[in-house]
Formats: C-alpha cells, structure tokens, sequence
C-alpha cells in the first residue's frame, strides 16, 4: 500500500480543482518551498518534488483520471509510463512560468549583439477649439536623441568594429547553477549586449547615439479631444547600437474657449437677454465655432435656462462624417442701474401685472399660503 500523501492535498486544493487553480496552487507552494529559498533545510528539497510531482500528475487530463480512479497505484510497477516522481522530463515546462517571479529572470531574453529599441518620448501640445474644429497642421521642435553618424550607431570608433563579449562568448546571458538545475542571468560584463567596446566612438561616446533638436510635422485631425494621443512610429529616440528606434506620442489639450463649452461633439454656449426680449420675443443672433453667425428665435414668455438647439453646428466627430450639435442657453438678465422714468414704468408694470402675467410665481405663493393655512376661503 502506498504512503504517499495525496496529491490534492499535496497541492492544498480540492478534487474538482479546474486548471487554473492548480496551477496557482503549484506556483505559490513552488514559491515557498523552493530549495534556494530555504538554504540548509534538506526537508524543503522533499516538500518542493512533492509538489512537482502531483503537479506533473494532476496537469495532465489523462493522468489525472488515472490518479482519481486507482490512486498512486496507477504511477506504480510502469503504470501510465512511470516518470511521476521526482522531476520528470515535463518539469522545465511545468516550472519555466515562475523562474521570473523566483529570480527575477527569464531564460528567453536575449539581446542581439547589443541592439536596444530606443525610448519613446511624450510632446504636451496646446490646441484651440477652433483648431480642434479645423484641424491643423503644427510644427514642433523635440530633443531627441538620433543616430551617431560618425560610427553608424555602433558606438565604436570608425575603423573599429565592437567585439564578443569575453565573458558570455557574446551570448548576453550566462548560466549560473542554481541548487540542483541550471539558470540564467544576464551577463555582468556585457550588460546582456553580448559585445564590448574597446575604442569607444568619440563623438557619441560608445552610446552609438547623439543630442539632436529635431524639426517634426505633426497632423492634427479635425475634431479631435482634450487628452487626445497621437503616435508618430519611429519618431522617438534612437535605438542604441543601430537598434529600432522608439516612438513619439504627442499629448493634446484644448485651451478653453470664451464662448463654448465642449460634450463630446455638442457645443454649449450661455447667451444673455434681456428681460424685455424674453417676454416679448424675437430673435438674437450667436456666433458658431466656424466663425458664422445664426440666428435664434426665441418665443414670447421665454423663462430663463431655456435650451435651443442647433443642428449639425457642433464639432466634427473623429475619423467620421458626422458632426455634433450646438446648444443655446439663454439667461434672462435683470435691468441694473435704473433711472428714475425706468423704475416708475417698472412699478406700474407690476401694479397691472397678475397671475396671467406670471403664473409660475402666483401658482408659487398660491401653494405658500395653502402651507401655512392663510389662503383666504372664497
């Protein structure tokens, strides 16, 4: 009879674990039981094949039904091909996901005979609304870094070529034995560029890479918003050592207009009338985001916060045909600063004045007087 322990509780988990939690239950016990994690401690050597072990069982869709029908028993005198215990030829497959977690490092990155992609670089651009609305075409002025042009981004000086690093063999990487397998890191000397400089490039100084101010023509679509990423590829800095370069983003934000507030690709503009316009009506003129003029009507007993709207006068919408609206939202204005033959019509005006004239303040007080039970009994 077998003594192991059982493999779902070797990896703490329960029978109807799906694969997911599998795996993570492997990768934190892995963690945490790993030889190099706990120098000196034979026992943790024991825990952590225990751990591979069920892993590499339960992992497997076949072996696990094998492991749930007959137990150990199934792995045992040649069942399902041996190669369960210990470290089975799975293991590099089932463990390579967290050497990087365990290190810090990964055995699949490499650099190419130094090649390293450039930095990308962010540009902060002021636009108007009225550039937002036309588009426009902007040129800026960035320090960049750019090739070196005496060695051809090398970073060697000319007639002298970079050679092998001495200690990676011009890999970048090396291999460090870790416990009892094999890991790797990136070599010291070299830096993970697998060559060396002997006679560095004077003008760049062996960085293959020199300042530049460089002139750009930047595009700026019609319609565009506040926050707005524009990436111009291979406009970034210069790979180092002839490497590809990075990329620009250029950053937009919408300075903000006198007269219009932006949702979206709807205009917002507050328009002021006056008191006798709004209870008279007729007609005012605003101006639009192209630089036009239109002309609302607004009807007689207009209160004020009313909303007209104007069709197809808003801002254009991105890489598209359609176009917002614009919304008119007039203010009544109360009369300041009166004479004294304007405040004489005013006060006669409100002695005519009744509940047709203002119905909305006389349904207001109607309802204060019901409140407070002083509403006079016809």
């Amino acid at each position: 009879m077998s003594t192991k322990r059982c493999y779902y509780e070797t990896l703490e988990v329960d029978r109807n674990a799906d694969d997911t939690k599998l795996k993570a239950a492997f990768r934190k016990l892995a963690m945490k039981w790993h030889p190099d994690r706990n120098p000196g401690d034979s026992s943790s050597e024991m825990r952590f094949k225990e751990i591979n072990e069920a892993y590499e069982v339960l992992k497997d869709s076949n072996k696990r039904a094998a492991y749930d029908r007959f137990g150990h028993a199934a792995f045992e005198q040649g069942g399902m091909g041996g190669g369960a215990a210990g470290f089975g030829a799975g293991f590099a497959s089932s463990f390579s996901d967290i050497f990087e977690d365990l290190f810090g490092m990964s055995g699949q990155r490499g650099r190419s005979g130094g090649r390293e992609r450039g930095g990308d670089l962010r540009y902060n651009m002021e636009i108007t609304l009225e550039e937002a609305y036309h588009g426009k075409t902007a040129q800026i002025e960035i320090p960049v870094s750019v090739t070196c042009e005496s060695c051809s981004g090398t970073g060697a000086k000319a007639g002298t070529k970079p050679k092998n690093c001495a200690m990676c063999g011009g890999a970048g990487r090396i291999r460090q034995a870790q416990g009892f397998f094999t890991l790797e890191r990136t070599c010291p000397g070299c830096q993970g560029r697998g060559q060396m400089i002997e006679d560095p490039c004077p003008s760049c100084g062996g960085s293959g890479r020199v300042n530049r101010e460089r002139s750009l023509s930047v595009n700026i679509p019609a319609g565009v918003e506040d926050g707005t990423r524009i990436r111009l590829a291979g406009e970034g800095e210069a790979g180092v050592r002839g490497g590809p370069p990075g990329d620009l983003y250029i950053f937009l934000s919408l300075i903000p207009h006198q007269f219009f507030q932006r949702d979206g690709a709807d205009l917002h503009c507050r328009v002021p009338i006056s008191m006798v316009a709004a209870a008279l009506g007729g007609e005012i003129e605003v101006p639009t985001i192209d630089k036009g003029k239109t002309k609302v009507r607004v009807p007689s007993g207009t209160q004020s916060g009313r909303r007209f709207r104007i069709a197809t006068k808003g801002m254009p919408v991105l890489r598209s045909r359609q176009t917002g609206d614009m919304y008119v939202q007039v203010v009544v204005e109360t009369p300041q600063n009166l004479t004294k033959r304007q405040q004489d019509l005013l006060a006669e005006f409100e002695k005519l004045s009744s509940g047709e004239t203002q119905p909305e303040a006389a349904g207001f007080f109607t309802k204060v007087k019901d409140f407070f039970g002083t509403r006079a009994t016809p």
